[in-house]
This record gives structure tokens, sequence and C-alpha cells, in this order.
């Protein structure tokens, strides 16, 4: 199950003034599959083909779970055929926090679509959860290429933010319950990885050693106590993969004073510290790199009740993006949770970006 990178310019990218006429260069319809540089793919075009391309970004895949092959259509992909438009869509190279991947390699397969069929009149990048933040870098880092993005319950922070985040769940959980005898801290880049049942499993067994900490906790963290196990496995899986990804510990928290535990003095005299690997910070800055200074149109979407991008990720995008020259749209959020959207409420949000890129005007919030 998907669950929820340097740009790379490609020379196999074509300009517009010798694109290739799209009414004769396809004959659709085409369900087309295959790898590019280690990245599985998938190119849809429906047989009434309205020249228009959409890149869509998927979330993150676990390290370990097996892939189909050939590489399987996103549920999204009728929305977008059955209106007409053509659908590319990258597996990426790697699993687990792959946004460096992703980015290169829908560049990549984007490239490879104008090759094969021509350059399209509009081009779009649609993105889901961790393929939200691959959107919207698209976005900023290749705007010749694209005419907006859509952010649906997207990770739009920049890397770091991110990471320092997620990484105060870990070192908050291992301060309100220290491990048991024999087990290691959550937090501890030293300590043998773990696969997210375990830590699940391990969360689910502490919370009821304190309840009224367990409370705090998951206050912090926006969600309810019964999501925690998850929340906190999914945080560890990311750190855990930018630990490997970057080559060390991608957070220094040794100044950090968290808040918002109850006695904060107590509870940061119990917080573990660690010791930043410059060149894993460095890595993560850049895993997305979001300058909050769109080109384009970019239109976001969250679900009012997800657990996974709470309240304080999402407005941090669009506040960093103020004064950009184009401001970006938030959509009121939607009913649900992590990713819940009706294939009607992509299409509005979708049909949101597209008429304002046809009109010139941007849409009220």
């Amino acid at each position: 199950m998907r669950l929820t990178c340097l740009s790379l310019a490609w020379c196999l990218a074509v300009s517009p003034a010798l694109a290739l006429d799209t009414s004769t260069a396809v004959s659709p319809p085409v369900d087309e599959t295959g790898t590019l540089a280690e990245a599985p793919y998938r190119i849809a075009i429906p047989a009434d083909w309205n020249g228009e391309l959409v890149v869509l970004a998927h979330g993150f895949e676990p390290v370990g779970v097996p892939r189909a092959t050939p590489w399987p259509a996103d549920p999204a992909t009728p929305i977008f055929t059955s209106a007409r438009y053509a659908v590319a869509q990258s597996g990426y190279a790697t699993q687990g926090w792959a946004v460096r991947d992703a980015i290169a390699d829908s560049e990549r397969l984007r490239a490879h679509f104008v090759q094969r069929h021509g350059y399209p009149k509009k081009t779009w990048m649609v993105g889901f959860s961790m393929g939200g933040g691959i959107a919207i870098a698209s976005l900023e880092q290749q705007a010749a290429y694209y005419d907006g993005a859509l952010s649906l319950c997207g990770a739009n922070l920049p890397g770091d933010v991110l990471a320092n985040d997620l990484f105060t769940s870990l070192v908050a959980f291992d301060a309100l319950f220290p491990p048991r005898e024999g087990a290691h801290r959550l937090s501890d880049p030293a300590a043998p990885m773990l696969d997210q049942g375990a830590v699940m499993d391990r969360v689910d067994a502490d919370l009821p050693r304190d309840p009224a900490a367990a409370q705090r906790l998951a206050a912090k963290l926006e969600v309810s106590v019964e999501s925690l196990p998850g929340t906190v496995g999914l945080h560890y899986l990311v750190i855990r993969d930018l630990m490997t990804r970057g080559g060390g510990m991608p957070v220094d928290n040794r100044l950090v004073r968290y808040t918002g535990f109850g006695d904060d003095d107590a509870f940061n005299r119990r917080v573990p510290r660690y010791v930043g690997d410059v060149a894993a910070m460095d890595y993560v800055a850049a895993a997305p790199a979001l300058s909050a200074r769109p080109q384009k149109p970019l239109v976001l979407q969250y679900n009012a009740d997800d657990p996974t991008i709470n309240p304080r990720f999402r407005p941090v995008y669009v506040q960093r993006a103020q004064g950009a020259a184009v401001a970006p749209l938030t959509l009121p959020d939607v009913p649900g949770g992590h990713c819940r959207f009706s294939e009607d409420q992509v299409r509005d949000a979708f049909r949101v970006l597209t008429e304002w890129v046809e009109t010139g005007k941007r849409p009220n919030g």
C-alpha cells in the first residue's frame, strides 16, 4: 500500500519551439510501462487526449514493501484520464523518504514523455502526501516545464523543518516513557533498526504506563492517543531512512528547548541529546529544499482530520511564501483522515488550478 532531490535538468527535454504536434505525435490510447534509471514508471494516454499532461507523484512507500511489476496505475489515474489528460507517474528508484530521487525521477519521466509523445500543450504536477512536497519542489525547481501544481494532503515542509519535527516525537516518547530494561531508545541512532510494526507494538505497550503522559504527547503531536503508535511508528521510519540516506544523524538537538509537555524544565532534563552530522543535516535540508517562492500557480488542500499532516504543518509553506510573486492558494480542508479525498474533491481542486492558469486570475481563498 502506498502511504503517502535536487533538480536534475535533462538535455532530452525539447523546447516548445521544437515541440511535436500532439495531435499526430501519438497513436492513442497508450498504456506504457518501463524503467528509467531504475525507477519504474507508467504512462497512460486516453484515446481522446486533450494534449495536456499530468505528472503524478505518489506518497511515502516503506522500505521493503514488495513492488508490483509492471508499476501499477495510481488510484487517482482515472480521475485525470477520464477528463482526457495524459498521466505519467514514476515509482521512484528507491523506497522510503525518496524525495530527492522522486524529483529527479519525475523530471526524467517528464522528459521521456516529451521525447516519445511530443511536448504537451500544458503540463501539471499533482502529488499526494510526500508527493505533495515533491510536486511543490518540482514546480519551484523546474518552473519552465510546468504550468501549475496541486499538492493534496502534502508534506509541504522543507526537509530540515520536517526532520526536526519528526525527531521531536521520538525524543519526547523516550523522555516520557524511558525504555524498559533491555530495550533501546527510539531516538538513538546507534540502536538496532526496528520495523514499523515493532515500533507500534512498543508504543502501544508503553502508553498505559502513564496515561497522563500519553495525553500530553498526543496533544503536543495533535493526534489522538489511539493514533500515537501509528504516528510515532511513521516518524521513526522516516528519521531512520534519513539517517541512512544522509549517512549520519540528521538532527542536532543539543540546544533545543522543548515546550508544551507539562513541566518543561523537568521534561528537558529527561530528553536525550544528540550531536548532528553536518553532511546528514545538509542532505536533509535538500529533501526537499523548498524556497517558498513558486513562480507558477500552486494550489494546496488538506484533510481536516489528518493525523499525519496535522494542523501545525499546514500553514508553514504558505506563511513562508508571503511576498512570493505568485502566492500559493490553500483551499478549505476536506473532512476525513490522511489523503481521504473523493474523486470529485480531487477534480474540484484540480479544476481550481487549471482555471487559475487559463483565466490568469487567482481564485479567492
